[in-house]
């Protein structure tokens, strides 16, 4: 059982989650009604969160029902195809469809203002904290947010854990051992804690996409393996992450960037015979010298 104040961090950090979902699915609700009047403005929005999709939705609500009308009020990419805009505009908007979009939308902006509230209620209660989300944060892919579910569902120090191992055992992102008489039946990760795990997920597929940092290249390297994929490569970064934050709330240090060129100085000898592999297959006769130091 954690102390008082992790206990009121969980409560409000769990509370955070479930917000969003609900959120979530409230915006999958006012798409459905968007769909049955045959306006698809999902086509052309990246999300119905946008400005410019909300503005179109509030003019929907008040009476505008012109196509052209309604494109006027896009901005930025969304105007970049007027013509294909105007067609997923045309739809039959009526005063019931007035009136459940007008419901969904008053949902979403509770809901949105609950969510900050809690944030803002987070904020206070993780000041004992704060040092410990500054290291987090200090990890590709992981925010503020990702950091406070991190130390609300560990406890924020690592003493309930002799190793990262337990660490990960508990939190379901290392493999499963089932096996028997000598044959591996699955591999899969076991039953963790799952606001952890989606907190570890969310930071995972961020650092995922960056460009320019180790978690990035060690994610592409996974994937690419034979029978890994992107779902294994995910976990296998959760666990990188994850044992890092063990290591950086029992030291207290900060994040070490390895860089996107950490592979290839760990093994030259390996770089160099893939390098000579492709220029062969190539049709180059390619000698090296060693450059003087």
């Amino acid at each position: 059982m954690p102390d008082e104040p992790i206990r009121q961090l969980r409560d409000l950090t769990r509370a955070r989650s479930a917000l969003a979902q609900e959120q979530v699915r409230e915006f999958s609700r006012l798409e459905k009604i968007l769909e049955d009047t045959g306006i698809k403005l999902s086509l052309s929005a990246s999300s119905l969160t946008t400005q410019s999709s909300r503005k179109i939705l509030d003019a929907l609500v008040a009476g505008q029902h012109d196509p052209a009308a309604l494109a006027e009020l896009a901005t930025r990419k969304m105007r970049q195809d007027m013509p294909a805009l105007l067609d997923v505009l045309d739809g039959r908007f009526t005063e019931h469809h007035a009136f459940m979009v007008r419901l969904r939308l008053d949902r979403i902006d509770q809901l949105a203002r609950d969510i900050g509230q809690v944030e803002a209620r987070i904020d206070e209660v993780i000041e004992p904290f704060r040092l410990a989300r500054e290291l987090l944060t200090t990890i590709p892919g992981i925010s503020t947010t990702v950091a406070a579910v991190i130390i609300a569902e560990t406890g924020g120090t690592m003493e309930q854990f002799p190793t990262p191992a337990h660490l990960a055992s508990w939190a379901g992102v290392c493999p499963g051992q089932n096996e028997s008489a000598g044959r591996v039946k699955s591999t899969r990760t076991r039953p963790g804690n799952r606001y952890l795990k989606g907190a570890l997920g969310i930071a995972a597929m961020s650092a995922s996409r960056s460009k320019s940092t180790y978690l990035a290249v060690k994610y592409r390297r996974i994937q690419a393996r034979n029978g890994r994929g992107s779902l294994k490569a995910l976990v296998a970064i959760e666990h990188t992450i994850l044992v890092a934050v063990w290591h950086m709330l029992a030291t207290g240090e900060a994040w070490h960037e390895l860089g996107t060129d950490y592979y290839d100085h760990r093994n030259p000898d390996q770089l160099k015979r893939r390098a000579l592999r492709s220029l062969r297959g190539l049709g180059y006769d390619v000698e090296l010298t060693p450059v003087a130091a």
